[in-house]
């Protein structure tokens, strides 16, 4: 058996060539490591053959026979139809996409092994392009294991990735490094009478190990960032002192804490990078400004990103009112600008004229250049690139960053996942706002909804109706704008409708927000791109289509749009029947909490991680094995166990590292 190098490259293997050595690159896998580490994401049991006679609709299993048939048929497209039989019954195999050699080996006479899912046609059952092996006589028996199903990229199929990783379980691996390698074959080549719960007890014992490697990085850069040093913003000219006697209203308990948490690291030479999670309308935005202040105190510049033009003119509204009048220029850069209010604000940036720089992906450009550069406010950071965060934090000599969301992370994700960052929350809601009546309506009863959208209007009030599509689809059953825009407009006539959706230019989006926030529109018909920060004070209730569709947070955020004024507002839950058992646990959670911290726990037990995470789990860092719906339990033994390797096993944390994070195994004694 050949001795592997567990460092090697890919491209040592037998078969890989550039291309191929390009596909798996795109994946993370450079190393043979990687790819032992690439587990599959599922299994079939082809290890055991259901005879035909007693395969049922939508059944998926391994099947074999005799080809008593091979025909062309003639629909509306081409088809190969293969007949199988095995003395309990037949069964069709179609092929829409077929070769000369395919049917040369597709012939009466030859028998067939195949793998695919039943479907009934008006011929009976078939499979449609199941997977297929033929022999001249009767095949041995099955393999006695199960088969694996691996995440795979574009041009990439199982068959060459399976065949890969043959090669490298034909190898020895060395056991004395302290990599899980009999996990590993295990998890690769289960044998057929494996249970499912062994082969999650060796998941989760690779996912600790693969969480806490993640948690030492995120240590290791806390540690990095205390040694750099970036300007000090100490207490200057109070500024934030008049700002707080002219806001209009009062600052909440946890709004005047976490400003002073904020406003401290500031004070510091050591860059601030500081996760504020706030719920739905908790008050993230005008802690923001009290930081932006504390940096125009001294001179010195701030940027505020946010992930939408929406959003990004909501806050300079807002930083416009608070800031300008104690002497703080305010700019907007939005795509939708023209070329000469660009050319003002970009100049105004440069110059160093403006301190407050708010904006859109547009801050990130190149042409874009600050002059003193202090703090960095990104808000929704889930929705950035994190390369795109990263590319605004080059603008300036390390700036202090303040991370904002209001997806509440539930505190178990939070300890190891957001290590690196210190943690401030908004855990009160200002005085005033509304609690939010919710309740779950089936859409048989449309036509109730729509009465009571009409009562709510004639009150003087506006309402809100969100849809998950902007068109009708064949692929989804779900209602779209495309569709409700004339139920409505016939149901409510005389009402002014807007509309609001992803494909609209930038400056039609900002013009129809604009008009429903002025009250010229009275309801506003949109996609979920009115998820994220709207204020509109006089709505007051918010009406979602398919919510059985969406995450827990998802609705939790809509649902915030409402509640911002001095009116009691609602929430109705239009659902499609027959709602699943996952669909009404999380219209139950939705009902009965209006906490988005609870909400968001509720949503990790169902959902998973998802949104949740952005990008920490789909741009700076994708989990190989960890699963976190399945493995947030291990998060408290992860981060006990990180503690103790960093203050007294770094060889062993050098070696976790070197597995999971090569790039990072250098700085293993944090």
């Amino acid at each position: 058996m050949t001795a592997a190098d567990p460092s090697a490259p890919v491209r040592t293997l037998k078969g890989v060539g550039p291309a191929l050595t390009e596909q798996l690159g795109r994946m993370g896998i450079t190393r043979l490591l990687d790819l032992l580490l690439h587990l599959p994401l599922r299994y079939q049991d082809r290890s055991r053959l259901i005879p035909l006679g007693s395969l049922v609709v939508e059944q998926e299993g391994l099947v074999e026979g005799q080809i008593v048939d091979a025909r062309l048929a003639y629909g509306r497209r081409r088809s190969l139809v293969v007949t199988l039989e095995d003395g309990t019954g037949f069964l069709r195999l179609r092929y829409f996409y077929f070769s000369r050699a395919q049917e040369n080996a597709l012939r009466p006479g030859n028998h067939v092994r195949a793998f695919g899912q039943a479907r009934l046609s008006r011929e009976g059952l078939e499979m449609i392009h199941p997977e297929y092996r033929t022999y001249p006589s009767p095949p041995p028996a099955p393999e006695p294991e199960l088969t694996p199903i691996y995440p795979t990229t574009r041009g990439l199929g199982q068959t060459r990735l399976r065949g890969l990783i043959d090669q490298l379980l034909s190898r020895e691996w060395p056991e004395s490094d302290g990599t899980p390698y009999s996990d590993l074959r295990f998890l690769h080549r289960p044998p057929a009478d494996a249970s499912s719960e062994e082969i999650a007890e060796a998941q989760a014992r690779i996912a600790l190990d693969e969480l806490t490697a993640y948690y030492l990085v995120m240590r290791r850069r806390q540690s990095d960032r205390a040694g750099i040093r970036t300007l000090a913003l100490p207490q200057a000219a109070h500024l934030g002192r008049v700002l707080l006697r002219h806001l209009g209203f009062r600052l909440t308990a946890a709004q005047r804490r976490v400003t002073t948490e904020v406003l401290e690291d500031l004070a510091q030479d050591r860059p601030m990078l500081r996760l504020l999670q706030g719920d739905v309308g908790s008050g993230k935005t005008v802690v923001a400004a009290f930081a932006a202040i504390r940096a125009a105190e001294h001179g010195a510049q701030t940027a505020l990103m946010a992930p939408t033009e929406i959003l990004a003119e909501q806050h300079y509204l807002n930083f416009v009112a608070w800031l300008e009048p104690l002497g703080i220029q305010v700019v907007l850069l939005a795509g939708s600008q023209t070329a000469g209010e660009r050319k003002r604000v970009v100049g105004a940036i440069e110059s160093g004229e403006a301190l407050v720089a708010v904006g859109t992906h547009a801050l990130f450009q190149d042409q874009v250049r600050f002059a003193r550069l202090a703090l960095t406010v990104v808000d929704e950071q889930h929705r950035f690139g994190v390369h795109q965060r990263m590319a605004l934090k080059d603008k300036g000599t390390l700036p202090h960053q303040l991370v904002m969301t209001a997806t509440p992370i539930p505190r178990t994700l939070t300890m190891a996942l957001y290590a690196d960052m210190d943690v401030s929350t908004l855990d009160e809601l200002p005085a005033g706002r509304q609690p939010i009546t919710t309740v779950a309506v089936a859409d048989d009863r449309r036509h109730e909804v729509i009465t009571r959208v009409a009562a709510e209007i004639e009150a003087g009030r506006q309402v809100y109706w969100v849809c998950p599509l902007i068109e009708i689809s064949d692929a989804l059953e779900a209602m779209s704008v495309e569709e409700l825009e004339p139920l409505l407009a016939e149901g409510l006539p005389g009402i002014r409708i807007g509309v609001l959706h992803g494909r609209m230019k930038s400056a039609e989006k900002a013009d129809v927000m604009s008009r429903f926030k002025g009250g010229e529109l009275e309801l506003l018909l949109a996609t979920t791109v009115v998820e994220v920060g709207v204020d509109v004070p006089n709505a007051t209730l918010m009406v979602i289509e398919n919510p059985e569709r969406m995450g827990l947070a998802q609705l939790h955020q809509l649902r915030g749009r409402v509640g911002r004024g001095g009116h009691a507002s609602h929430c109705v839950l239009l659902y499609a029947t027959p709602l699943s058992e996952t669909g009404r646990q999380r219209l139950s959670v939705i009902r009965e909490s209006q906490d988005g911290f609870q909400i968001a726990e509720e949503d990790l037990k169902i959902r998973g991680p998802g949104d949740l995470m952005g990008t920490r789990q789909t741009g700076e860092q994708q989990f190989r094995i960890a699963d976190l719906r399945t493995h947030a339990h291990l998060i408290p033994e992860v981060v006990r166990r990180g503690d103790t390797l960093l203050a007294e096993d770094p060889s062993t944390a050098a070696r976790l590292l070197g597995i999971w994070a090569p790039a990072d195994s250098g700085h293993a004694g944090v």
